[in-house]
């Protein structure tokens, strides 16, 4: 991108109009001439300087409406302990298979070392990463000087938690100290962070086990990086979605025992749904940010992705916790009882998402399910608004994030380059008027009145993963979601999502060749309160009796 310094005429301003959809006379273009020239050399003074990439904006988001009250669990407690210790299975992919619990029964009662656990996981990267292209880097030696760590500790007494030895991936935008952090994207493919994200930090603390950095889509879109396209396990001819494309992909097929992944407008959502994992994109704020890749500053969401609901819950409560590095940092309790009923819960719907194109019987049969679990179901509607103009918000923001990229040229060296990447919605993004920004920042606020009034009368929401608008919404209110598997369903290979068109396509192609792969419900939750829709997840997680079915990679 070349600043250009062409005398403005009342032409090129008639030309600047159809380009931002506004109409002015030819005397108020008259009266725009000496202003505009000095308006733009004021932006022009301003992309000199080089914003470091951690300075986040001055405003921040919350959100927090007035007269909020911060839930307090009603039992804090966890399920720590609850999982009785089974005998260890003989074949090694029955073990990497087993959920985050029951690993942890294994580590804890001294029936496997997190030495010999971590060699399994590092054996099956080493055998199926290279298929699935969802490694970025495999840390074999800090893997097992962490897990050498872990049984040193073990025996001597001290037991850090349920994630004590457990090995585990994190998606490639959170730094770790030594280890190469490539954002996925051609110009950071050798950036090597001196310092470890807070999240790493934590699970560090709780004595879990860093096995591999795991692949996303470059800058946190889609599934091509700058070593290929992630897989999907459960059909290697098709992408594994994105951008948490690796956690997916490594977390479904059992390389590690559990990710974390990021979420800005579906790229946990979307992997997950795809590959089978159970992924929990927590209340925006409630995670910290610190040491990972900014993309949108009111948008970005740091959360666990793995093959169960309770190890979720397992993962959010190391990770919980504010941190005053993060300006949209918020400190919140987080406690998960796996006991507590759920009959008599209310569970809201919109039966208008249940009926858009794209929705199956899987998804209209887990309102039968709910309610067969003593939930009380209830309809709900919205208001007829314009949601997907939200999405100018996120281009607005990663085109902010990454100008340098831009303005120096050098969008061009990412892989993917078509009309909805990222080097063009970039380029796009200078098009976007302030002033619709600042009015979509009000019509964000509308939104997010709305969804409070919603929830005053139930307890957590249901619906279709992608269809309707509730994936735009609840990532802009900043609402918790939980996507859990539901069962399986035929499929051909399906095409890469759609952030440019506002929405995650899972359409299909033409090869014909059908495969079967997960499919996946949603769960919506108060502002901060993920303890009840993972109180559902896993009364529905038992119920459906699916998540332990494994993609056919051994075959």
């Amino acid at each position: 991108m070349n600043d250009l310094n062409t005398p403005l005429s009342t032409t090129t301003i008639a030309a600047a109009e159809d380009v931002l959809g506004v109409r002015y006379t030819e005397t108020e273009r008259a009266f725009m001439l000496d202003n505009l020239a000095g308006q733009i050399a004021l932006a022009q003074r301003r992309r000199e300087i080089r914003l470091p990439h951690d300075l986040a904006p001055a405003t921040r988001f919350d959100p927090r409406l007035p007269g909020f009250v911060m839930p307090v669990p009603a039992s804090p407690k966890s399920n720590e302990g609850d999982t009785q210790s089974l005998p260890i299975p003989n074949d090694a992919a029955s073990i990497c298979f087993a959920p985050v619990t029951q690993l942890s029964a294994w580590i804890r009662h001294r029936h496997i070392s997190a030495e010999r656990l971590a060699g399994l996981y590092l054996d099956r990267i080493a055998r199926f990463g290279p298929t699935l292209e969802c490694i970025a880097t495999a840390t074999s030696d800090l893997a097992m000087t962490q897990a050498r760590r872990a049984d040193a500790l073990l025996a001597a007494g001290t037991y850090l938690g349920p994630l004590h030895g457990i090995p585990w991936g994190c998606k490639d935008l959170l730094d770790s100290s030594g280890v190469v952090t490539g954002w996925g994207a051609e110009p950071f493919a050798e950036r090597v962070p001196a310092t470890d994200a807070t999240v790493v930090q934590r699970l560090t603390a709780a004595g879990a086990v860093l096995v591999a950095k795991l692949t996303l889509g470059a800058l946190a879109y889609g599934d091509v990086w700058y070593g290929g396209v992630t897989r999907n396990p459960w059909n290697r001819n098709e992408g594994s979605s994105g951008s948490s494309a690796g956690s997916g992909s490594a977390t479904a097929a059992g390389l590690v025992a559990f990710s974390l992944g990021t979420e800005t407008l579906g790229s946990i959502v979307a992997p997950s749904l795809r590959c089978g994992t159970t992924g929990l994109r927590p209340t925006f704020g409630r995670v910290p940010r610190t040491g990972a890749m900014p993309l949108c500053w009111t948008l970005d969401k740091i959360g666990p992705m793995c093959r169960s609901v309770a190890d979720t819950a397992l993962v959010l409560a190391a990770i919980n916790g504010g941190d005053p590095a993060d300006s949209c940092s918020i400190d919140a309790p987080f406690a998960f009882d796996a006991a507590a009923s759920v009959a008599g819960l209310r569970l809201g719907y919109y039966p208008a998402d249940f009926a858009e194109a794209g929705v199956n019987d899987l998804d209209r049969a887990m309102l039968d399910h709910a309610s067969a679990l003593g939930l009380t179901l209830v309809e709900l509607s919205r208001p007829t608004l314009p949601y997907d103009s939200l999405m100018n918000v996120l281009f607005a923001e990663a085109a902010a994030s990454f100008e340098h990229l831009t303005l120096d040229d050098t969008d061009d060296s990412l892989t993917w380059q078509e009309p909805g990447s990222w080097p063009n919605t970039f380029r796009k993004a200078r098009f976007l008027s302030a002033v619709d920004h600042i009015q979509l920042d009000r019509l964000r606020r509308r939104v997010m009145q709305d969804m409070d009034r919603a929830f005053e009368g139930v307890d957590a929401m249901i619906g279709p993963c992608l269809a309707g608008p509730m994936l735009i919404i609840t990532n802009f209110t900043g609402h918790p979601s939980l996507v859990l598997r539901c069962g399986f369903r035929q499929s051909t290979t399906r095409k890469p999502l759609s952030l440019a068109e506002a929405r995650l396509d899972q359409g299909q192609d033409s090869t014909g060749a059908t495969f079967t792969v997960p499919h996946a419900i949603s769960l919506y939750g108060r502002l901060f309160d993920e303890s009840t829709i993972l109180r559902i997840g896993l009364a529905l997680e038992t119920r459906l009796d699916v998540a332990h079915h494994r993609p056919p990679l051994e075959a």
